[in-house]
């Protein structure tokens, strides 16, 4: 069954230098653009995972590297991803998003990647000793990726997966297409196609239980619904405002912290988090000053006239 899409669909997959997000860079990115008239583009880049703090090669550690085959020497001559990031974002421009087990993984290191791209351009900005030139092309860049992910519909294929069938890639693709193989397993292309290719026989398979609608398959299986890709905050449902899903501060919201212990969302700041979440404690610190500053309606000023007249009454 052929897809049923409103806009592009962007299936896509990474391999990294390893698992933590926090300290690990991709190496290897593939999407594969399928659009509403059915046209595919395929688009893989290699890149040479860069440390923009001590401006080096980060190296592949040896279990990555036993998965995915690849070696620090076969990167050398690849472009970093601040080099390809411009082209990256442009392809991620108006499509929704798909993938396996993306949305746990693939998403939030995406997403890493270009907000460490965001943050070397802001240190650019700020350093008084790089020339005008280098400070307007950080400028530039700055603007040309500033993309919000979490706006995105994300279709993770494992989730339906796993919601049907709990087996992995390799299984999923026998099961679903047709019982072969494919080959080249453990490359960010082969897997991004064959993904594509479960997510169509998943509907073929469940077309009376799943709806195709990109919308309708991201939210499949009730995840809950995080503000930033890590989870730590997650949106209360009920009263849509972000909590705090870690720590002394598990089950309050983001506004109650802040009210009460500002100066924890300076500590999240400072803190080993990914720079998305880092973001997003700091977008709802904006907000929350904001609202702080903003002045006082007509209401809003006779019932503190009021509760100052008690408290001087009494």
């Amino acid at each position: 069954m052929e897809l049923n899409l409103k806009r592009p669909l962007l299936f896509f997959d990474i391999e990294s230098t390893g698992l933590n997000i926090v300290t690990e860079s991709i190496i290897e990115l593939s999407f594969v653009k399928v659009f509403p008239d059915g046209e595919q583009r395929v688009k893989t880049w290699k890149i040479r995972p860069w440390d923009y703090e001590n401006h080096c090669q980060r190296p592949i550690t040896p279990g990555a590297s036993e998965v995915n085959g690849v070696k620090d020497e076969d990167l050398a001559d690849c472009p970093r991803f601040i080099e390809v990031v411009d082209e990256v974002v442009e392809w991620l421009q108006d499509s929704d998003l798909a993938g396996y087990n993306s949305a746990k993984f693939d998403l939030p290191m995406l997403a890493e990647e270009i907000e460490r791209v965001r943050a070397y351009c802001a240190r650019r900005l700020k350093d008084r000793t790089a020339s005008p030139e280098a400070r307007e092309k950080a400028r530039q860049k700055m603007e040309r990726v500033d993309i919000n992910l979490h706006e995105k519909q994300m279709v993770d294929v494992q989730t339906i997966y796993h919601m049907m069938e709990p087996r992995n890639l390799k299984a999923a693709y026998r099961f679903y297409c047709g019982g072969k193989d494919f080959d080249n397993a453990h490359t960010a292309e082969a897997d991004t196609v064959a993904t594509y290719e479960v997510l169509k026989g998943q509907l073929d398979m469940y077309g009376d239980q799943l709806k195709n609608d990109v919308t309708w398959l991201a939210g499949f299986g009730g995840r809950s619904k995080a503000v930033d890709y890590a989870a730590r905050l997650i949106m209360d449902e009920k009263s849509g405002d972000p909590v705090i899903s870690f720590g002394k501060h598990k089950g309050k919201t983001a506004r109650e912290v802040f009210q009460t212990e500002p100066g924890y969302f300076s500590w999240i700041e400072q803190g080993e988090f990914t720079l998305d979440t880092k973001r997003q404690f700091a977008l709802l610190r904006e907000k929350f000053e904001a609202e702080r500053r903003k002045p006082l309606g007509a209401s809003e000023l006779e019932d503190f006239a009021d509760l100052f007249n008690q408290k001087w009454k009494g």
